[in-house]
């Protein structure tokens, strides 16, 4: 019965029991694969099939190669090897993305629905702290730059601050020919996102503003003149098919169409009502080609460097692909939320979205945690009904989960209900 809290809440404990949470990466599956024959043999098959070099095969020719191809996929299901996914920023980052899609990549359909090689991030214990923001007594407004504080705060922490200082160099040098070196930029930045803790991280990419300095700001948190912009714009197709000749580029791109994918039936707008993934997948695009940034100093749009100009009979797909970003209402609200100090796993991937009529329609009277302030203003206490229907959810599972939990969990839980408690008296009096 605890799940019921942290499906409502936030994650209290590292949910080990979710798909995927025993495969190997794929370097130990491939290393465990060249070590048995019959993997070694199919795979290299396998590979083969996805290089397009049915020429080398002994005997088989035409059917009878796709026949083999297929023979050699049927045997690796049963095989580690077919489950196997990768860590984000772990040391043999692309040689594991480089297994994954010779396995996967002649799978793959449509292009926003390829699967993210990557493993689910699990939240720890400690993340019941980040909670404070939503039942703190402390007003969540901030008169100040929060942008600005943000990179103060960087500057204070020692990772943050040399992973930044790394990223600003090659981002900002000139040379006689250009104004950065966008290789050594871009992967500087994918280096900062990678090993720099999202609150810092992300407190310079996703603070909230109220004036144009400040989102001026966050726009140049990535130094946008050398990582993000260009001279001319590329089509988004090209720009696409550019990204998925590169395995962390695509692999980047899967996970943030895995992860940020809009659901219009579920609580918070997103497929997988998980904010905290959507954030972590939207950053991990940036270091690639298809670093995306906010388009303008007025609003929460996002887009890659491109257009859809030029797109001849695939205008459609093109403005499918642009739209994703721009539009995206679980990207924007993941943002709002963070900017709002709202961070947490509200949503935890748990259970999947229902579609009955009864939670149908609580997701209409409550998905609009964000999403009715789609501009960058920032909702007071007294004007987000949404926070007072998380309140009346968190107190009504929380009451039940203290006489159901065990003497750990009740503890906690009366510390969460304390808080909620207090923060209706200080609201009470304002």
């Amino acid at each position: 019965m605890f799940l019921v809290l942290l499906y409502f809440a936030l994650p209290l404990v590292e949910v080990s029991s979710l798909p995927g949470g025993d495969r190997l990466d794929c370097v130990k599956a491939s290393d465990q694969c060249l070590k048995e024959q019959s993997c070694s043999t199919k795979f290299r098959t396998l590979r083969q099939c996805v290089a397009g070099k049915e020429s080398n095969f002994s005997r088989a020719t035409g059917l009878e190669a796709k026949d083999e191809c297929r023979s050699a996929m049927e045997a690796l299901k049963q095989k580690s090897l077919y489950n196997c996914r990768c860590k984000r920023g772990m040391k043999k980052e692309k040689n594991c993305l480089r297994i994954y899609w010779s396995m996967y990549q002649s799978l793959q359909g449509n292009d926003l629905l390829e699967d993210s090689p990557y493993e689910p991030v699990n939240s720890r214990l400690s993340d019941i702290f980040r909670l404070a923001p939503i039942v703190s007594v402390e007003p969540v407004l901030s008169k100040g730059n929060n942008c600005l504080d943000a990179a103060k705060a960087c500057n204070l922490n020692d990772t943050c601050k040399r992973f930044r200082s790394a990223y600003i160099t090659p981002c900002t040098s000139s040379t006689s020919n250009e104004i950065c070196n966008k290789r050594k930029c871009h992967k500087a930045l994918r280096l900062f996102f990678d090993k720099v803790p999202p609150k810092h991280s992300y407190g310079m990419l996703f603070c909230s503003c109220r004036d144009v300095a400040c989102t001026e700001r966050r726009r140049q948190t990535i130094v946008p003149v050398c990582s993000y912009e260009d001279r001319e714009k590329p089509n988004c197709l090209n720009l696409q098919e550019s990204c998925k000749k590169n395995y962390i580029c695509r692999s980047r791109l899967a996970d943030f169409f895995t992860n940020c994918q809009p659901e219009s039936r579920s609580v918070s707008s997103c497929l997988k009502e998980n904010y905290a993934d959507c954030l972590l997948a939207y950053s991990g695009l940036i270091g690639t080609v298809m670093t995306p940034n906010y388009i303008d100093s007025s609003s929460l749009s996002v887009a890659p460097w491109c257009d859809c100009s030029n797109s001849g009979n695939d205008i459609d797909e093109c403005l499918k692909f642009l739209n994703f970003f721009q539009d995206n209402i679980c990207l924007k609200n993941a943002i709002q939320a963070f900017g709002n100090g709202t961070d947490v796993n509200v949503w935890q991937p748990i259970l999947p979205v229902q579609t009955t009529t009864a939670t149908t329609t609580t997701a209409s009277r409550l998905k609009n945690i964000g999403s009715e302030t789609t501009n960058n203003e920032i909702p007071s206490h007294n004007d987000s009904p949404a926070c007072a229907n998380l309140q009346v959810i968190l107190k009504k599972n929380i009451s039940r989960e203290i006489h159901e939990g065990n003497q750990s969990e009740r503890l906690v839980l009366h510390q969460i209900m304390n808080t909620v408690v207090n923060r209706e008296m200080f609201l009470a009096k304002v």
